[in-house]
């Protein structure tokens, strides 16, 4: 296993306050992926908008230009994380499917490639580019593009379950999970257009916690707490 994707839940790097960034979360990220990068890893980065956007949530604006906030959310989030990825003596590009004058790049997986041989860590932001799609689908698409072998969901839950843990004590985590039972029972790793992505193109996905200490290094070391979904 050599080439990763990281989708980072924005969330998560909001940290207690739920919202915008908690820098010192960003920064443990950022620690852990270098340490990936220095063993050897090609790492691409996707970064979900909702640490500062749910437009799902609003009855008084168009879905269509809801969303297109929501790729721009994801584009900030990209920006500032990028910036600490820098700080801790990384070099990085940010790609997006749309034009964002010189603040990034235009999406190339040849360019993506150039850049993971050159031992950058590769942001894609701004989704698909598309309204209706979310991150999970963006980072399906990346993933499948850049012929990655494996996506690692990083989240404020730390795996998958049959029900939702916050509501339900009793609900049931998995240690593995096929992609065929997550379409057939919903269990909403993923939406379900980026879960049928995943299953026609054979792309794992493993869940855990972003809160957990050293989890995205620990994933990769085979101190995996999470959920493992295979195909």
């Amino acid at each position: 296993m050599k080439r990763i994707i990281i989708k980072l839940s924005g969330e998560a790097l909001a940290g207690e306050k739920k919202t915008g960034f908690d820098e010192e979360t960003v920064r443990k990220v950022a620690l852990q992926v270098k340490q990936l990068r220095d063993d050897g890893f090609e790492i691409g980065i996707v970064i979900g908008g909702g640490n500062f956007w749910r437009g799902r949530s609003s009855q008084n604006i168009d879905r269509t230009k809801a969303d297109q906030i929501g790729m721009l959310a994801t584009v900030m989030n990209c920006i500032y994380v990028s910036e600490i990825f820098r700080s801790v003596g990384m070099q990085t590009d940010i790609m997006t499917p749309f034009a964002v004058g010189t603040f990034t790049k235009l999406f190339s997986k040849d360019l993506a490639n150039e850049d993971f041989a050159n031992g950058k860590v590769v942001f894609f932001a701004g989704g698909t580019g598309h309204p209706y799609f979310s991150t999970d689908t963006g980072v399906l698409l990346r993933a499948i593009e850049v012929d990655a072998d494996v996506i690692l969901l990083a989240k404020s839950i730390d795996g998958v379950y049959d029900a939702d843990p916050n509501k339900d004590p009793n609900a049931k985590k998995y240690d593995e999970v096929t992609i065929d039972e997550v379409i057939e029972k919903n269990l909403q790793v993923v939406d379900m257009t980026a879960s049928i992505l995943a299953r026609d193109n054979k792309m794992p996905m493993w869940v855990f916690s972003l809160n957990e200490e050293n989890s995205i290094v620990n994933t990769l070391k085979g101190e995996f707490n999470g959920t493992k979904v295979t195909v």
